[in-house]
């Protein structure tokens, strides 16, 4: 079956280009699923809270960077590349789930981690080696080291005569956003009265998405502390997709979840992560999805999000991380 999706663009003129070279990955729609345990236990109304399952998209353990790689190695593709490179840290969902992808399109995939080469290969380390993927652990590079790390490496497999394509960081860029302009789409029809959809916002695209496809006022961003300046990163790229500027302080943000970093274990989250698992049997990692569902429940008790508004959690996927967390298995305490 071909992989290649071939849906019209506006207006019957055919498909954009983006959209010719776009790969199908996942089945779509994802499901929207009421919350109502957890809603009630939350102060609203039964009704009130639905859960995008985008943790559900079938490949390679599912997550929101399924979206974002139909586009980011469909144009890799298009240009004829035989491998694939992307960074990300250890415990990336996004290095993950390009491993995958690669390995559905018979491509090979590199994965440049910050770090060093751990004792053992937990959570998806484990699952990138059963994927196939080359690990390069890079040591402790800051974003920009990285970046110019994985542009060197394609750089030497190419001029070697093995094409390389680079993903980017986390997926994000105008182009991958794409994907969560369609998951944006999604929602429109799935929950129209939706008053707000919360997102964990890592490196940006997932927001920037939403964003162009719902309008600002309906996304609140939960920062992860992934980047240092997120909320610049997601106003880039729905600049980017919206042809205009977009100003970062339009956009509703939560900044108050990262506590002592990316990757800690923050005492909210470890509420939010038992709370929606002994209410909703709805499983959370505790650097993204986790994090969001803290800014939920703080927006919740701010009233920011009030009873009898139609409120959407994205599960934007993660559960390999939380295998490989150093504190997991605290939270069975």
């Amino acid at each position: 079956m071909d992989a290649l999706t071939n849906e019209p663009g506006p207006d019957n003129a055919g498909p954009a280009p983006e959209e010719r070279q776009r790969l199908r990955l996942g089945s779509w729609p994802t499901p929207l699923e009421p919350a109502p345990r957890l809603a009630t236990a939350l102060g609203l109304g039964p009704d009130d809270l639905w859960i995008k399952r985008d943790d559900l998209i079938g490949l390679g353990g599912g997550g929101n960077k399924v979206r974002k790689l139909e586009y980011t190695l469909g144009s890799a593709v298009a240009a004829g590349a035989g491998t694939v490179i992307t960074s990300g840290a250890p415990q990336s969902n996004h290095a993950r789930l390009t491993a995958a992808a690669a390995a559905r399109c018979g491509l090979e995939a590199v994965l440049v981690l910050v770090g060093d080469k751990p004792a053992d290969a937990r959570g998806n380390l484990l699952l990138d080696g059963i994927l196939g993927a080359e690990l390069i652990w890079a040591g402790h590079l800051g974003h920009d080291e990285l970046a110019a790390r994985v542009e060197q490496e394609a750089a030497t497999r190419t001029n070697d005569g093995h094409p390389a394509a680079v993903i980017p960081f986390g997926g994000s860029s105008v182009l991958g956003a794409r994907g969560y302009v369609r998951a944006g789409e999604e929602l429109l029809h799935q929950a129209p009265e939706m008053s707000t959809v919360v997102v964990a916002v890592g490196s940006g695209g997932t927001m920037a998405g939403l964003v162009h496809a719902l309008g600002a006022p309906r996304v609140l961003g939960v920062d992860t502390g992934a980047v240092i300046d997120g909320r610049e990163r997601v106003a880039a790229m729905v600049a980017g997709l919206d042809g205009a500027d977009a100003a970062p302080n339009d956009l509703r943000w939560d900044p108050d979840q990262v506590g002592a970093g990316y990757g800690t274990l923050v005492p909210a989250v470890r509420s939010a992560l038992t709370l929606f698992a002994r209410s909703e049997g709805i499983v959370l990692d505790p650097v993204y999805t986790g994090r969001a569902a803290a800014g939920l429940v703080q927006s919740v008790a701010a009233g920011e999000i009030r009873p009898g508004e139609r409120t959407v959690f994205l599960h934007s996927g993660g559960l390999p991380g939380l295998f490989g967390h150093p504190e997991a298995v605290s939270l069975t305490r």
